[in-house]
C-alpha cells in the first residue's frame, strides 16, 4: 500500500495545472450604444365601479350592472382591447365594528387609437371612475426600432474596434464575445381620481408623448 502513494504525489500537481484557466492577453472591453425618440403609440386606461352600503348582495348587483354595461360599450370597438381586473368585496369598519361593505371591480382598456380611446373614456365616465392612464410603445414598433438601433450600435462598435486596433499598432482584431441589450418598455403613467357624475363628462385629453429607446452593445475584442 505504501508504494501506491508515491506516484500519486507526482500526478496531483499535473492535474491541478491542467485545470488552471489559461490567461488571455491583448483583450479590450468595448461598449457602444444607439438611441432614438419615438412616439408612445399605445394608451392603457383603468376604470372601476365601486359601491358602499349595508347590503352586500345589492352592492354587488349594482357593480356588476355597471361593469357589464361598460363591457358592452367597449365591445363595439374592435380597436380597443378589454380586460376585467380584480373583483373585491371588503368590510367597512367604524369603531372596530363592521358597519357596511365595499364592492369594487376594475377594467383595463388598451388601444393604439388614442382619439377613439378618449371618446370612449368620456362615455364610460358616466358610470365608472377613471383610475389612471398610462402610455407605452407597442411591441411591434419597439421591435422594429430595436432592430434598426442594433444595426447602428454594431457599426459604432466595429468602428471603435478598428480605431483601437490601429491606435495600438496591431494588424487586426477578432470579437471574443458580444452582448446586445435593449431598453425595457416602461409605462409613462398618469393617475386620476375622477368621481362618477350623472351629467355628461368631457372626454379626457390624451397625449402619448415620446419615449427614448436605446440599444447597448458590450463585448470583448482580442488584438492580433
Amino acid at each position: 500500500m505504501k508504494f501506491l502513494f508515491v506516484p500519486l504525489l507526482f500526478v496531483l500537481p499535473a492535474l491541478a495545472a491542467a485545470h488552471e484557466t489559461t490567461d488571455h492577453y491583448d483583450r479590450v472591453h468595448l461598449s457602444a450604444s444607439a438611441q432614438t425618440q419615438i412616439e408612445n403609440d399605445t394608451v392603457i386606461a383603468t376604470l372601476y365601479a365601486q359601491e358602499e352600503g349595508r347590503d352586500a348582495v345589492q352592492l354587488a348587483s349594482l357593480v356588476n350592472t355597471r361593469i357589464n354595461e361598460a363591457i358592452e360599450l367597449v365591445k363595439q370597438h374592435d380597436a380597443i382591447k378589454l380586460q376585467t381586473n380584480n373583483y373585491s368585496t371588503s368590510p367597512v369598519y367604524h369603531k372596530n365594528k363592521i358597519t357596511g361593505w365595499r364592492v369594487r371591480q376594475s377594467v383595463r382598456l388598451e388601444s393604439q387609437d388614442m382619439t377613439l380611446m378618449s371618446g370612449v373614456l368620456g362615455d364610460l365616465q358616466q358610470t365608472l371612475a377613471l383610475e389612471g392612464i398610462s402610455f407605452a410603445v407597442s411591441p411591434e414598433l419597439k421591435n422594429s426600432t430595436d432592430d434598426e438601433l442594433i444595426g447602428e450600435a454594431l457599426m459604432v462598435f466595429e468602428k471603435r474596434a478598428k480605431n483601437i486596433t490601429q491606435q495600438l499598432g496591431r494588424k487586426n482584431y477578432k470579437i471574443v464575445d458580444i452582448n446586445v441589450s435593449t431598453s425595457a418598455n416602461h409605462y409613462a403613467r398618469r393617475n386620476f381620481e375622477v368621481a362618477v357624475m350623472a351629467s355628461k363628462v368631457a372626454a379626457p385629453s390624451i397625449e402619448g408623448g415620446e419615449k427614448t429607446i436605446q440599444v447597448t452593445i458590450t463585448g470583448q475584442i482580442e488584438l492580433e
